[in-house]
């Protein structure tokens, strides 16, 4: 488990492709390192992989050929600048939100305006993605915890503080680029919720407070969506 919160910009050093389109990465970092152990958990632009082996100035991870295909980290080159967080303690503080690394899928950068000290990034996102994106609700973009300011079907805008460009691969970005997204895991356990949890060809009994709920019932809420609702009925018993 992640918070988003970006500890600092590492740089690739080196990719192994290896046997069954799996390949080990090298990245080269120094804040991340301290405390860190083999087997400890890494997120590299959202993706969570597992330490293999640390050097004085670096630490290796083996990424499985499903990871590349359906991430950013498929396109990594030797030189890549990338966001590193290390996984939350439980004696640590949580300032972003919870962020698992498993990465939902890719965005596209449409149009990246600046106004004064901010900047607002517009991006398209598939419809499998969009419709877990609320205004004013998180998303994880390149392991960033942010909030999203608008929706414009297709599309999403964030915006970036200067904090955020300076600690983070952000200041590298330009339209056409393609980055990882993480949607809320609240909006998806709720989704699952609502469509009802089937086993074994057999509803389970939901929780009372559940009874009654459908999709419909949260219609005309701000920034719920009033198209593209999953087919579903209402929670009975």
């Amino acid at each position: 488990m992640f918070t988003g919160i970006v500890e600092e910009v590492g740089t690739v050093r080196s990719i192994q492709h290896l046997g069954s389109g799996w390949a080990q990465l090298e990245v080269e970092a120094k804040i991340v390192l301290e405390g860190s152990n083999v087997g400890d958990s890494i997120a590299i632009d959202g993706v969570c992989q597992t330490i293999k082996r640390l050097s004085p100035r670096s630490f290796f991870v083996d990424t499985l050929a499903e990871s590349l295909k359906k991430t950013t980290l498929g396109s990594l080159r030797s030189g890549s600048r990338v966001n590193l967080e290390r996984a939350l303690r439980f004696d640590g503080r949580l300032d972003g939100h919870f962020v698992q690394g498993h990465v939902s899928g890719v965005a596209r950068i449409q149009s990246i305006q600046r106004e004064k000290d901010n900047v607002y990034v517009t991006l398209s996102l598939p419809p499998s993605l969009l419709r877990y994106c609320v205004p004013e609700g998180s998303i994880a973009l390149d392991g960033i915890s942010l909030t999203i300011a608008s929706i414009q079907e297709p599309a999403i805008t964030v915006n970036l503080i200067p904090v955020t460009l300076e600690r983070t691969t952000w200041r590298y970005k330009r339209e056409g680029d393609l980055v990882n997204v993480e949607t809320d895991i609240i909006g998806r356990y709720v989704e699952k919720l609502l469509r009802g949890n089937r086993h074994g060809g057999q509803e389970k009994q939901v929780h009372p407070a559940l009874k009654g709920l459908s999709w419909d019932s949260f219609r005309g809420w701000e920034g719920f969506p009033d198209s593209e609702a999953p087919e579903t009925k209402t929670v009975e018993e």
